[in-house]
Parts: structure tokens; sequence; C-alpha cells
């Protein structure tokens, strides 16, 4: 038996599995707990013939359950397995792996210092995976929670962090650690969780140093690895870039200096579809056609045309036996001009255009619209990171019918942008020029109509969560959260107050039946409140109703105070609402 670390795209249900069949299993006991840790028992696998793939024999549901994970965060991690060998007893191994790891303490914390105690006793990462039954990342994993400053390992021991937070931290300097727990600890806000805290980490992007052209020896900025010691990413995305697109150009030269014909380097995150060109050998003037993605992954795609190039090149007999041979123009010596003129010649361009502009509203539109997706030196525009407080508030802002409809139209928007299999936010770019100019003239290709369409989700996607805007917007536009919105157990673990909880009851169900509990606990007054959404246990069943938390404009229970939103909608009702 072989532990190793296996990509999940690497595995799949063996037809020998007691469980298999075509329906997925049902994983929502375990899946909690795969969110929060990660699988810990290694799934029993065994190789199916076809190189580098595996079929599970063992662990279905840890399959399905890490799958959904998966899909969630957009991102997959690679699983612990215990690959089989020829003469392997499944039902012993999956015994001795179970065994194994019934005999880790219960939290990963406490695993770190018993894994430290043994280093510091002279055993190495290799003797302390097979005492107990993991892969060697697994236990470099836990090693690394060492890097931590002491308050976030135990938040992290305590629940309070959950898995994917913690290995994101890993990433972070001393100084980032500290900035990040001061967040932690305050109530007026809120630190960067999951993927978010990945982007507050990387100024908004993160960037895997394996799509590297250049050599990361010779980098002249930061890199940082993550909770396994085995993935890195560039610290400054716009420094990762620069070093990116030289290499980029010289691989474009490199090309040249081949004899191939001609070398096109499309815009970042345009795809290659082979569909739209035809297979075309260099001596018959094939070019060559690079793609660059949003995430920094470059290829090459070698020796085609375009149907119509190709055609035409077929029918004026273009592929000429001795274009490869066509000598390249010699490089000048020096720049066609110097710096000060090349400044002289800008600043004039820049004046004419940018006044120009000014009776064009149409195409400024376009281009305040393109700025805020691509974003530019001069902009920095960054995306509402929608930090949730815990992992049942995040649930159901996930779950609420608002983020499904958003999700469906920015599917939409990417869609009117050319790029329909993108996901995640379109506003906060990297400051491309040659991106900034692409969206330009997109935008300039779609009616008036889209552009605004368009600019409603970039605008969406930046506003600020808790903002007096929220609130102005919401008045402004009438909104009805009823629509997008209905008690679920998220709010009513967090309604803790029994005199919040009091007044809610009597919102619902009338002064009487709030005075006649009012001394009842709170979570009596729930249940009462429960019970008059439902229909159940004598209670008249109340339709449509909204807390006035969830009204617009928003309203108080109380006179205590300390109601964000309400302070907001005060500061900006002058400004809405006639007196």
């Amino acid at each position: 038996m072989q532990l190793a670390h296996v990509s999940i795209d690497q595995l799949s249900v063996s037809a020998i599995n007691m469980r298999h069949s075509k329906r997925a299993p049902d994983i929502s006991d375990i899946l909690p707990s795969v969110r929060a840790r990660g699988v810990l028992v290694p799934l029993l696998v065994r190789p199916n013939g076809t190189p580098e793939t595996f079929e599970i024999v063992a662990g279905r549901r840890r399959y399905f359950a890490a799958k959904t994970v998966a899909d969630e965060r957009g991102e997959a991690e690679p699983l612990p397995c215990a690959i089989m060998e020829e003469g392997d007893d499944a039902d012993a191994l999956e015994a001795s792996l179970i065994e194994n790891i019934a005999r880790l303490d219960p939290d990963e914390v406490s695993q770190w210092e018993t894994f430290t105690r043994l280093i510091k006793e002279g055993r190495g990462v290799a003797d302390i995976a097979a005492t107990f039954g993991l892969t060697e990342p697994q236990v470099k994993r836990i090693l690394a929670l060492g890097d931590l400053l002491p308050k976030i390992r135990e938040a992290y021991r305590r629940e309070e962090i959950d898995a994917e937070t913690v290995r994101h931290l890993t990433m972070a300097s001393k100084a980032q650690q500290k900035d990040w727990l001061a967040l932690f600890a305050d109530p007026d806000h809120r630190a960067p969780r999951g993927f978010q805290l990945k982007q507050w980490l990387f100024g908004g992007q993160s960037i895997s140093t394996k799509v590297a052209l250049f050599s990361v020896e010779d980098y002249p900025g930061l890199t940082v690895s993550d909770l396994f010691g085995e993935e890195s990413y560039f610290a400054d995305a716009d420094l990762f870039w620069q070093k990116q697109n030289e290499a980029i150009a010289a691989r474009r030269d490199a090309y040249i200096q081949a004899g191939w014909r001609e070398v096109v380097v499309l815009e970042p995150g345009q795809y290659f579809h082979s569909w739209d060109y035809e297979k075309t050998p260099k001596k018959k003037g094939g070019k060559v056609v690079i793609t660059v993605s949003h995430r920094g992954e470059v290829d090459g795609h070698e020796g085609w045309l375009s149907r119509k190039e190709a055609r035409r090149a077929r029918a004026n007999g273009e592929a000429g036996e001795g274009a490869e041979d066509a000598e390249a123009p010699a490089k000048p010596s020096r720049p066609e001009l110097s710096g000060p003129m090349q400044n002289y010649v800008d600043l004039h361009r820049h004046a004419a255009v940018r006044v120009a502009m000014l009776d064009h509203p149409g195409a400024a539109l376009r281009v305040m619209v393109a700025h805020a997706i691509a974003g530019s030196s001069l902009w920095q525009v960054r995306v509402e990171p929608q930090r949730a407080a815990n992992e049942s508030v995040a649930a159901s802002i996930a779950a609420g019918r608002a983020e499904a409809a958003f999700a469906e139209r920015r599917r939409e928007v990417w869609a009117l942008l050319g790029s329909p299999d993108e996901e995640g936010a379109i506003a906060g770019g990297n400051s491309d020029d040659f991106a900034l100019a692409s969206i330009f003239a997109r935008l300039l290709a779609l009616s008036d109509d889209d552009v605004q369409r368009v600019l409603a989700l970039v605008m969406a996607e930046t506003l600020g969560a808790g903002s007096a805007m929220v609130e102005a917007l919401g008045n402004h536009l009438n909104v009805n959260l009823g629509a997008c919105w209905q008690p679920d157990d998220a709010f009513f673990d967090l309604l803790r107050d029994r005199e919040v909880a009091n007044a809610l009851l009597a919102d619902i169900g009338g002064k009487l039946v709030a005075d006649g509990n009012s001394s009842e606990k709170v979570k009596t007054q729930k249940t009462i409140i429960r019970d008059f959404l439902s229909g159940e246990n004598g209670r008249q069943k109340i339709d449509g109703w909204l807390p006035r938390w969830m009204k617009v404009p928003v309203e108080s229970y109380t006179d205590r105070g300390g109601f964000r939103t309400a302070d907001q909608w005060l500061k900006v009702r002058p400004l809405f609402v006639a007196e």
C-alpha cells in the first residue's frame, strides 16, 4: 500500500464499490465536516489501467463530499488516498486506516502539538505519516500551523475559524496575520475568510507560480506558500504580469526566429477555438496563436490559420515554398523616439483625445465601464467581498433567491463580454492596458441597453454591504425584500435577545400574544413565531411577513441604538424623503 495525495479529477468510483450507483449518495451528515476539516480518512483506491488515474474501492461518500466543496469554492484540493497493490486485502486496509486515524487527537491544533513534540524527538515527517496512516502532505499541513500566531491557532481550535481560512492565513506574513486578527477581534468589522481572504492577501488576485514562463528563482518579488508547502503564489500580481508579459514577448520572438511566419497573441481571457481555424503547417504559412488566461496560464497553438485565411491561401496559391525562408526585417539599433519625445507625443495625443471625448458621452460611458472592469494605473475598483460572520450566515446568503438570480445575470453579462465560460466577479481587473482596450472595443460593439446591463452588474458587484448607498438605492428602487428573503434557520439561530424576540412576536402575532409570553424564554417565543409562519399548533398562518429590519425603509424595534443599518438610513433619509 502507498499513501499519496491524488487530484480529484484523477479519481472515479469503481464498479466493485458496494455502494456504486449512478445516483449521488446522501452526504449531508459528513459534508459539514469536510467543509471544515477536509477529508481526513484516506480513500482506498487502485490503479484502473489508465496512467495516473485510479478507481475508488472505499470512500465514495468522502469523494462526493469533496467534489461538492470543490464546486462551492471553485477549486479542488487533492485527496489523501491509500493506493492498493496486487494482493492487498481491501477490507483489512480500510480497517487499518480507520484505526490509525482514530489514534489522532480530535483537533488539528492538538495534532500539531503532538507532531511538533515528535519532530523534537527526532522523528521525521515520513515516520509520523506512517505511524498515523496519513500522507506526508497531511502531516506537513498540520506542522504548518506552527507558522500561525498563537491567537489564530487557538481560534481555530475553538472552531471560530474554518480550515480554508486557516490554510490561507499560513500564507500571510506575521504583519498580515496581526492585521487580520485586529479585524477578527473588532465587532464593527468582518475579517475576510475563505476565498475573500486569499483576495485580501494578494490584493485581489492570486496567481500560482506554476504558470510562470520566467524563472521563479530569478523573480525579484515575493512568493508565499500554502499550507501544504506544495503550492506557491505571487504576492505582487502587477509585478507578475510585467515579468510574464516580458516572457510572452520573448516566446513570440523565439517562434519568429524558429521560422514561423506570424505569431498572434490573443487578449487575456480570449479562448482559442480550433473549429474557427484550420491546421496548417509552418511551410504553408501556418501561424502560432498564443492564449493567455486571466490566471496567467500561457499556451502556444502551433500551425493554424483562420478558415478564411486558409481558403484565401488555397485560392491564391499563397502557400509559398519559400515563404518560410523570408528574412525578418533587421531590428533598429535604437528606439525611434527618445524618452522626452515620446513624452511630448503622449501628452499632446492625450490632450486631443480627452477634449474630443467630452462631446461623446456614449463613448465616455463605455470607457468608464471598461475601467471598472479591467482597472488601470489610475483606477482601483474593488468588488464587495460579502464577508459572512460565520458559516451559517454564508450558507443562508448562498441559498437565497437573490444570490441565485445575481449569478444568472452575471453569466449573461459574461456572455455579452464574449466570455460565456468565465466565472466569478467581472469588476476589479489587474490594471492591464491591453485588457482595458479590448473590453472597451467589446463595449463599442454593444448597444446602449446592453452596456447599461454591464454597468448595472459592475456597480452591483462594487456596492458596499452595510453602506448608506444600499439604503439609498433600496429606497429609490422601492425594493421588496420579501421577493428574495424569508426567515430561515440562520435568522432564528441569530435571534437571541428576549426583548427583541418579544417585539418580533408582537409584530407577527399581535400585542396580546406577545404580552402573554413576555416572560418566556427566547426559544419559546421563537417557536411561537415559527408556528405563525407555518400555521401549526393552532396558530393562524401569516404569509409574507417581514421583520422591520428587512423592510424598506428599515425600522428598529427598540430605542437601544446600535443598529447600524437604521443609522445609515437616518443619515441619508432627508435626501430622499420630503419631511
